[in-house]
């Protein structure tokens, strides 16, 4: 079958998509080196959207490159370039196309349809370039890979071979052709550590120092540069030196590395980076044909596997659920926001502030008990700001600007008289909130909001003895502030729909990922990670070895194991949050006694890490007290997730949030949890988990798996 047959075919699988062309036009090139043939990628959307490659995308390139061969065989042209709309060059894969296929012939089609015309470029009689002049990602990368030569904007800024992240394979030559150029440890590092990383991004200059790109220019001028370089080349007067690969041990320590990665990471829980490591191994021996073949049969396994399906529903949750929030009301009540209050100036509050004086740019004030307190949390937002003007973050003017928006006081009347918005961040205790938002509501403006940080209490009940509680808003953030994306956003009983509007407004201007819950509590992050980490925990009090434990959720790939979980949290945090869940719902919310002693005894987790590598520290060892009901890692596995799974079923039931999809949005930006999970519920769904339980799947069919 012709490429052009199998392009075709595979078009009809892909109904909506949208259609990426490939213009080409001549130039003469500069110090005579010739006519040139240049081209472009442009899917005819404004310049914030991305280039994709489809079947019918992938048609046009190929028939560009009909033309220029044609053109380079005849004399026509001295050399091919190829690059992007401005500020984009190719994103990869039509995603909405690939979660549609059904049967693996359909996925094998899509391998072999890239493979056969990204080759192509690799065969053109005249020497080819590749121009990455903006994002470039997966197929984008891939198709500059088969040039010859590469040159990179400075100022790109996202490139990626994402594909593990997602439960893919680089597989349009990126685990192939990758290792060959630039050698299988770094390679390694782009295909399986970066991806595992959540998906870390390379700048331009990152590309040129591995050895991706031969050359880099400046932004404003890039393309002319890089043409005039191209001339040279072509000249002769440019040699492009590329290092010898070491084809020996180095070779096979950099796959043991990218595997101890994986390991570490998702626990042989999800295939992807496997599959990767597998083909990026095979392509030692410099055979690319034998490389494609691998890299379509495995891209075809995994595009029809449940991973996948799962990377696909996270990433549409991620960038499209995230950006329009379900239940989130007609973004024109927002009311401005120019002057912002914090209540504390504690971490937490000096966090908060640090983050609303850095996204809103208006005056923000600080209060507390005392000076000392007050001047330490406006220390730390100075420090901060002269941290970001020491990496270059900001210069000189903006720093000196961010730090005189912020200030702090000790009279509330003095600071909030003119705010607009006012979040508290003070103890977790339901009278100290109630009396903060009592304080502020006799000096804030009527307008004003009043936001609290609480992660567990009653917003209801926080605003229930206030003149005004349809002013009162969840705005629950998550630690790091400045890291994790999530914000729950709770809408007490009497919260009216201008001061949840403007909550929305803030949290978008804030960069959030914000997520309407239902006044419940422990909303939803909390809810969900302490019912988990209860079971975990109940297991242990029963009997059940610690190392088993923690073991037995191992093939869910999490970042980190439940106990190293609670440690960054705090177990003092976490037995607060048991103990307000316990006082909701008893009869699934326990308070491990274990706890409560390792919270006596003021340690700061279960583990110590003497040798380097975590070990159950042996005074809490010395405190622990357990039954002699031992349980196998399978009998814990299924223990914790059948929990999981009626807890979202009762939070789903009760209008916690609007949908399953919720649940997992907030997992996933708030908690950190892979997307080859999808969150969770795609999980549960897979391994027959949530009919076991609910009697039903959370998802419909097709969502998060393949279509029925």
């Amino acid at each position: 079958m012709s490429t052009t047959e199998l392009l075709k075919g595979a078009a009809e699988l892909f109904p909506d998509e949208v259609v990426t062309s490939a213009h080409v036009r001549h130039l003469d090139l500069p110090f005579g080196a010739g006519r040139f043939a240049l081209i472009t990628l442009d899917n005819g959307f404004d310049h914030t959207k991305p280039t994709t490659f489809g079947p019918a995308s992938l048609a046009n390139l190929n028939t560009a490159i009909d033309q220029v061969e044609k053109e380079a065989a005849a004399g026509e042209i001295v050399g091919v370039g190829i690059t992007g709309k401005p500020f984009i060059f190719a994103v990869g894969a039509d995603l909405k196309g690939v979660e549609l296929l059904k049967e693996h012939k359909d996925a094998l089609a899509i391998g072999k349809g890239g493979h056969e015309v990204f080759k192509r470029l690799a065969g053109i009689a005249v020497p080819t370039f590749a121009y990455y002049n903006g994002a470039a990602m997966g197929g984008g990368v891939e198709v500059g890979l088969h040039c010859q030569y590469r040159t990179v904007s400075a100022a790109l800024p996202a490139f990626s071979l994402p594909e593990v992240f997602l439960g893919l394979v680089p597989g349009w030559g990126g685990c192939t052709l990758l290792p060959n150029l630039i050698g299988a440890e770094k390679a390694v590092s782009v295909i399986i550590e970066n991806s595992l990383n959540q998906n870390k991004q390379l700048k331009g200059a990152q590309v040129y120092e591995l050895g991706i790109a031969d050359a880099l220019f400046e932004g404003a001028d890039f393309l002319e540069q890089s043409l005039l370089w191209t001339a040279s080349v072509l000249k002769g007067e440019i040699v492009v030196d590329r290092p010898v690969i070491d084809r020996g041990e180095a070779w096979d320590q950099a796959v043991a590395k990218g595997r101890f990665i994986a390991d570490s990471k998702v626990h042989g829980a999800a295939p992807a980076a496997y599959r990767a490591l597998d083909i990026i191994a095979a392509a030692k021996n410099g055979d690319l044909q034998q490389g494609y073949d691998a890299e379509d049969k495995a891209l075809a396994d995994l595009i029809m596997g449940g991973e996948l399906r799962s990377g696909i529903y996270a990433f549409n949750l991620v960038q499209k659920r995230g950006k329009r929030p379900a239940g989130a009301p007609d973004k024109n009540l927002a009311r401005p926001v120019t002057k912002v209050g914090v209540v504390g100036a504690g971490l937490m509050a000096s966090q908060l502030a640090l983050l609303f004086l850095r996204r809103l740019e208006v005056p923000v004030v600080l209060t507390d008990i005392d000076q000392e307190r007050v001047d330490k949390g406006v220390g730390y937002v100075h420090a901060e700001i002269e941290k970001l003007l020491g990496k270059g973050r900001i210069n000189q003017d903006k720093a000196n600007r961010l730090k005189a928006l912020v200030t702090g006081v000790l009279d509330k009347a003095e600071g909030f008289s003119d705010a607009d918005f006012v979040i508290e961040a003070v103890f977790e205790e339901i009278g100290v909130k109630q009396q903060v938002f009592a304080e502020v509501e006799a000096v804030a403006p009527a307008h004003a909001i009043l936001a609290t940080n609480t992660s567990s209490l009653s917003v209801s009940e926080m605003a229930s003895k206030l003149k005004n509680p349809e002013r009162v808003v969840g705005f629950h953030f998550f630690n790091p502030v400045a890291i994790l994306p999530l914000l729950e956003i709770v809408r007490g009983e009497k919260t009216d729909d201008a001061s949840l509007a403007t909550a929305f407004a803030v949290a978008k201007k804030l960069k959030k990922t914000a997520v309407l819950t239902k006044d419940a509590p422990a909303f939803v992050v909390n809810r969900i990670l302490t019912r988990f980490m209860g079971e975990i925990q109940n297991v242990i009090d029963e009997g059940t070895p610690v190392e088993v434990a923690e073991k037995a959720v191992e093939p869910l790939g999490l970042p980190m194991s439940p106990l190293v979980l609670l440690e960054l949290v705090g177990p003092a945090i976490g037995l607060h949050v048991s103990e307000t869940l316990n006082g909701a719902f008893p009869d699934r919310f326990k308070v491990s006694p274990n706890l409560a002693a390792v919270v006596k005894a003021g340690k700061r987790g279960f583990y110590v890490y003497d040798s380097g590598k975590p070990e159950l520290d042996p005074e809490v060892a010395a405190l622990l007290k357990q039954g002699d009901v031992v349980l196998t890692e399978e009998q814990v596995r299924d223990r914790v997730l059948d929990a999981v799974a009626q807890e979202i079923g009762i939070m789903l039931d009760e209008g916690v949030v609007a949908e399953a999809q919720d649940i997992d949005l907030c997992l996933i930006t708030g908690a950190g949890w892979p997307f080859h999970l999808g969150g969770i519920t795609p999980y549960l769904d897979r391994e027959g988990v949530s009919e076991r339980v609910n009697g039903k799947k959370f998802l419909a069919p097709g969502v998060a798996s393949v279509p029925a």
